[in-house]
């Protein structure tokens, strides 16, 4: 008698490791202009495009391992700014592989209309995004002179004085303020520049930023936004912080 433990059964087999890296999808009478850009994992000359039907996928080799370092971060964009520059672009977002040709020409025949028409929609826009902040000092003083129950309470806590309740109140009072004070800002400065936008996302604001908005501008109408966006900053003044990205591929407006 064999004491030869039994082999055990075979399972299923594992799915294939994905072999390529998606940059965009574009109309396939894009130009592709693809030579001297560097793809994602360092290699030189390896982007291509995968065509089904009107649309194609601008794909490379998949790196072996996969990270979001700076230097694939800024080729995975250099490639869709490239393809931005010469006709309408779905971006897609940093990380995204697919097993092989078969499986990228499944997905855009899959949603084949869905690509075509929103390519329709974002032909000449590009994306301008803004963050905007303003000085928690600032904003604080604001709030203690314009709002008599935030002084009351303020000088009744001053060095250490008033109730436990008194400080909770205060604290409690001043957040709201500042929440409320960050909104109306955000909307005054959106509510300026959407009118020269084709559209806007608003989404949520990190750390002192009040701000943090994309919109879809007509690429004709690139520099007129710039110009009223520096303009806005500086009519804000000191105590602001305005950042301004753009002209970008339209990640924003993709979905």
């Amino acid at each position: 008698m064999s004491n030869t433990s039994p082999a055990p059964a075979p399972g299923p087999s594992p799915a294939p490791a994905p072999s390529l890296y998606i940059y965009a999808i574009t109309g396939s009478d894009h130009p592709l202009r693809l030579e001297g850009l560097r793809a994602v994992g360092g290699v030189s000359g390896a982007l291509r495009a995968v065509t089904g039907g009107p649309l194609a996928c601008v794909v490379s080799p998949a790196p072996p391992e996969l990270r979001p370092k700076r230097r694939d971060l800024a080729a995975h964009q250099e490639v869709q700014e490239r393809l931005m520059a010469d006709g309408a672009v779905l971006p897609m977002r940093f990380g995204m592989l697919a097993p092989d040709d078969a499986a990228v020409v499944a997905a855009l025949d899959g949603r084949r209309t869905e690509y075509v028409g929103r390519l329709e929609e974002l032909h000449a826009t590009a994306e301008f995004n803004l963050k905007a902040a303003r000085s928690q000092d600032d904003l604080l003083r604001e709030v203690l002179t314009e709002s008599d129950d935030a002084r009351r309470l303020n000088e009744r806590t001053r060095d250490g004085g008033g109730t436990y309740a008194d400080r909770v109140a205060l604290g409690e009072l001043v957040a709201r303020q500042l929440d409320v004070r960050r909104g109306l800002l955000a909307d005054q400065v959106v509510g300026r520049l959407a009118e020269m936008a084709r559209g806007k996302v608003v989404a949520s604001p990190a750390g002192e930023d009040f701000l943090n908005a994309s919109f879809l501008v007509e690429r004709g109408r690139a520099e007129e936004f710039s110009r009223a966006a520096r303009q806005l900053a500086q009519g804000y003044g000191e105590g602001y912080d305005f950042r301004l990205r753009g002209p970008l591929p339209p990640y924003s407006f993709v979905a």
